[in-house]
């Protein structure tokens, strides 16, 4: 480790803090970055995670090429592909003309993917492609694109939780994470926590003009003593608070409980448990809440079919197509499965609405068919509102995910 070189990279950018784990950060960056290897930081929110791919970039042969960051969790699903990699004209409403992406304006530089772990597994196939053979295709393309880019990764997620529970794809994992760093939390970093309160504090005074505040000593210790659960930002946040609120320049323990949140709870990285007492349902939660909400669109959809079914039955019926001389053939269709109904016929027919229960099975059963019935219905859909998936779910009842569903299933791309 060599201490000049650590301590110039600290004055550039700005790093106060001389704790241990911390130098062994920069230390790992500042040897990985001549190379083209990924990098994978690991770390809580607000440790300062993105400080390091800048420093990887900024001396690594790439300096000179362009740098992006990229927080994957305030992208939108839908488009997340079509940022990263790039579409074609067309593709999708509103795809006006051709887009690059950010792998293909980039080429040649580096990409910082911040929370990484935020990613949709298919777009982390996507990007397990490029780590492996740095080729990419866009949205709505066939051409396959090559691009030569630097990724540094971050995430504030335990990784391996996440591919436990299926969230994150190992494989990539193991890509991503050729060269890990570890940010330490502040908790962890000792005097660097009233280092960080003297830097913030001279700021305020600077840029507000006004009388720098300064900790007593049990204070101090409250400071030392205090878990950060919002690490580096939660500091700097609760200083300008103090900067400007309180009216004493010496800030006291008892005045400084009036600004730390007085309460006993941990953020730190989420650890898998073998405690079953422990064991935590929120992913079980989370998959009978996706089963429910397509058990709403596929039962909306079985009510519309069965609807049209009734319609064409009683078209049928008036038509004389339908009658109780010819029930050796009938069957009830009911999910798209046939079962022999005469004597069940026979028990409806006196009832109001026989057709509710039965039908004949007549020259060309396929007609009454649910899934041909429900393919009309889309189709018509479809092209009443001039192809635009959107419209066309809504004057379905469905949603945009199972009418695109029905589409696949139709073979109607």
């Amino acid at each position: 480790m060599n201490i000049s070189e650590l301590q110039k990279i600290k004055q550039r950018y700005n790093i106060v803090g001389n704790a241990p784990a911390l130098n062994r950060a920069l230390d790992v960056a500042l040897q990985v970055a001549p190379t083209d290897l990924s990098v994978l930081i690991v770390g809580e929110s607000g440790v300062g995670k993105e400080i390091i791919p800048r420093v990887i970039h900024d001396i690594s042969p790439r300096r000179r090429e362009k740098y992006f960051a990229i927080n994957c969790g305030s992208i939108p699903e839908g488009t997340i592909d079509s940022e990263l990699f790039g579409h074609e004209k067309g593709s999708y409403t509103g795809a006006i003309g051709d887009s690059e992406g950010y792998f293909g304006v980039a080429n040649k530089g580096t990409i910082f993917l911040d929370e990484v772990g935020e990613l949709p597994l298919a777009t982390q196939a996507r990007l397990l492609r490029v780590l492996e053979t740095g080729e990419y295709i866009r949205v709505g393309g066939q051409k396959i694109l090559k691009t030569d880019v630097r990724i540094v990764a971050a995430t504030n997620l335990n990784i391996r939780k996440a591919i436990s529970e299926g969230r994150f794809r190992e494989d990539l994992y193991y890509r991503l994470n050729t060269i890990p760093i570890q940010m330490p939390p502040l908790r962890e970093r000792g005097e660097d926590i009233i280092l960080l309160f003297r830097l913030f504090a001279m700021q305020m005074a600077e840029k507000y003009r006004l009388p720098k505040i300064v900790l007593s000593e049990d204070a101090r210790q409250m400071m030392l003593n205090y878990k950060w659960p919002g690490n580096v930002r939660q500091l700097k946040n609760i200083t300008e608070q103090m900067s400007i609120l309180s009216e004493q320049r010496e800030i006291t323990g008892e005045l400084l409980r009036n600004f730390i949140p007085q309460d006993s709870e941990s953020t730190m990285l989420t650890t898998i448990s073998n405690n079953k007492d422990n064991h935590s349902y929120e992913n079980e939660r989370e998959i009978v809440f996706k089963i429910l909400y397509e058990m709403r669109g596929n039962v909306g959809d079985l009510r519309r079919e069965i609807n049209e079914l009734r319609k064409q039955l009683n078209e049928a019926r008036t038509s004389n197509i339908i009658t109780p001389s010819n029930t050796q053939q009938m069957t009830a269709i009911i999910g798209q499965k046939e079962y022999p109904t005469q004597a069940h016929y026979q028990q409806v027919e006196t009832t109001s609405n026989p057709i509710d229960a039965v039908a004949e099975e007549i020259s060309e059963p396929e007609s009454l068919n649910l899934e041909n019935i429900g393919r009309q219905m889309v189709v018509k859909a479809l092209e009443k509102n001039g192809g635009n998936r959107k419209k066309a779910a809504a004057e379905l009842g469905i949603s945009d995910r199972t009418l695109y569903r029905r589409i696949k299933q139709f073979d109607l791309d």
